[in-house]
Parts: C-alpha cells; sequence; structure tokens
C-alpha cells in the first residue's frame, strides 16, 4: 500500500483547498492554513480545534499583538477514507502529558498526529512552521523580518518527545514543512545565518531524522541560475517564489521533509515545482509517497 501525503504551505488561500481534494492523497501536512472553504469543507478533516489552535491552551497570548499575524496554523488534514487519524491535543510545554497531548513550546509552530494506514503500522505525522521572530529590542538589530531558527529549535525540542529510545528504526516519524531557511547556504550574505541554520539540521539529525530533501535530481527541478549564497554543486530545489517571482522564476528551498531514519527508506519525495503543476500558493507542493508494500 501507499500512502499519500502532501506538504504545502497554503498562505491562508482558498483555492490551495480545492486543489488538495483533487489530488487523491490521504494526508496533507499544512502551513499557515485558515479555514477551509465551505464548497469543500465536507469532505476535508484537520481535527479538533485543540490540535493546532494555540488559544486554547494560552488564551490571553495574544491581546494586544498582531492578532492577524498568528491566525496562520499548521495543520494535518485527513483527505481519504484509507487513513485513519488521532489528532494530538496541544498543551503548554510541560513535562509529562497523557496519550493524546504534545506538549509545545512555540505558538502555531507544529501540529501533530497519528495515521494508521488500513492495516498497517501507524505512524506519528507532523507539520511544522519555523515562524520568523523579531531580535529583542536592546540589540538594535538589522535583521528587519527577524530570525527562523528560534522557531525551528523549539519544533526540534518538540518532536523529541516522540524519540524513545536510541534506536532510529524502532520509530515511524515523518516530519514535513516549511522551515523559513536554506539548507546549505554560504555565510558570504550579511544577513545569513548559516551557521545557526546548520544547526536545526545538525539537531534532526541527532533525533534520528533523516533528512530527505527534496533534492535533486528526482526531487523536482533545480533553479538556473544558482541562487546567491549557494554553492555550485546545490541539489536545492525551489519551493517559494517572492511576490516579485513566478513558479518559472523561484529560486529559493524552504520546504523540507524528514523521516527516521530506516523508515525513510520507504518514502519518495518530490516537489511539484515545475509551472504546470506548482499550484495556487507562493509555496509548491510537495509529494510524500509512503510504501508499506
Amino acid at each position: 500500500m501507499v500512502t499519500r501525503v502532501v506538504n504545502w504551505n497554503i498562505a491562508k488561500r482558498h483555492q490551495p483547498w480545492r486543489q488538495l481534494v483533487e489530488m487523491d492523497a490521504d494526508v496533507a501536512l499544512l502551513q499557515e492554513a485558515g479555514k477551509s472553504p465551505e464548497d469543500v469543507a465536507g469532505r476535508v478533516d484537520a481535527g479538533p480545534d485543540a490540535s493546532w489552535d494555540a488559544h486554547q491552551w494560552n488564551s490571553d497570548w495574544w491581546h494586544g499583538r498582531w492578532p492577524k499575524l498568528f491566525d496562520r496554523w499548521p495543520k494535518v488534514v485527513k483527505l481519504s477514507d484509507r487513513v485513519g487519524v488521532e489528532w494530538y491535543r496541544q498543551v503548554s510545554p510541560i513535562g509529562w502529558v497523557l496519550d493524546d497531548e504534545i506538549a509545545v513550546s512555540g505558538i502555531g509552530t507544529i501540529a501533530v498526529a497519528r495515521i494508521a494506514p488500513a492495516g498497517l503500522e501507524s505512524i506519528v505525522v507532523a507539520s511544522m512552521y519555523a515562524r520568523w521572530v523579531g531580535a529583542h529590542p536592546s540589540t538594535n538589530s538589522r535583521w528587519k523580518v527577524g530570525y527562523s531558527d528560534g522557531s525551528a529549535h523549539r519544533i526540534v525540542s518538540d518532536l523529541s518527545a516522540f524519540i524513545g529510545n536510541t534506536d532510529p528504526s524502532s520509530h515511524r516519524i515523518l516530519v514535513a514543512g516549511d522551515l523559513n531557511m536554506i539548507y546549505g547556504e554560504l555565510d558570504e550574505q550579511p544577513q545569513n545565518l548559516a551557521s545557526r541554520t546548520q544547526t536545526v539540521f545538525e539537531r534532526m539529525d541527532a533525533l534520528g531524522l533523516e533528512f530527505l530533501g527534496p533534492q535533486a535530481p528526482d526531487g523536482g527541478r533545480q533553479a538556473d541560475p544558482t541562487p546567491a549564497g549557494l554553492p555550485p554543486d546545490t541539489r536545492n530545489v525551489p519551493t517559494y517564489h517572492t511576490t516579485r517571482q513566478t513558479p518559472e522564476t523561484a529560486a529559493n528551498q524552504l520546504d523540507y521533509v524528514f523521516a527516521s531514519r530506516g523508515f525513510h527508506e520507504q518514502i519518495n519525495v518530490r516537489a511539484l515545482n515545475s509551472p504546470d503543476e506548482w499550484g495556487s500558493s507562493d509555496h509548491c507542493r510537495i509529494l510524500i509517497e509512503i510504501d508499506d508494500n
């Protein structure tokens, strides 16, 4: 049996939901997701609000602080009846949780569920979104956008709760999402945080979560010319375009997939990043196929 998972930052748009239900996929790992439009609401299931909405466990965090910024959530969405889905309810970052809970340390950064393809061993899946975090005012920083590695490290810490022993092959974990960082970037750009970015990928590896890209040649088309700040032999594939770009001119990869070492050998990952298959968001879709045959 092949389980089809789609990872996609949908920028809180409605049209991606409609495209998702036409893909014959089983599960979607979404970032920056709002509510599904009424015309497809009966064909998707994003689980209980407590699995993604930080208001459920910290209802006053947003008061007076950019309410429109934090209404874009990572979600795990059921798309077919070929899989069962059990969503983990989010709670504050406490030391001990119940069977149906996950302790989260970043607001709007992660959603986790356990999916069960018919007759097969279950898989823990996580949708991750490394939000930008502003530098403290005392730094007088010129990083106007901020940095994403702080959110990414919170995500890695939260995922570590699902690593119960030192043998990665005993786990079946799939993690995908928008890290807002560029794998393998160089330090030559003045605002690049390449060394900090690298620590996120190193920590994933230390948990036994294998980096699956997507990477060229089989993970999608590459940008031409090679984007500034990357080595000539980069295997990155563009998954995001700015407002000044199009799918044809998209340059940078921000979206990535990881899976438990050993289990990762059953997984094929490809960015749907050609212009005719990009989709209706500024990020392209990533198709993840899990082969349990």
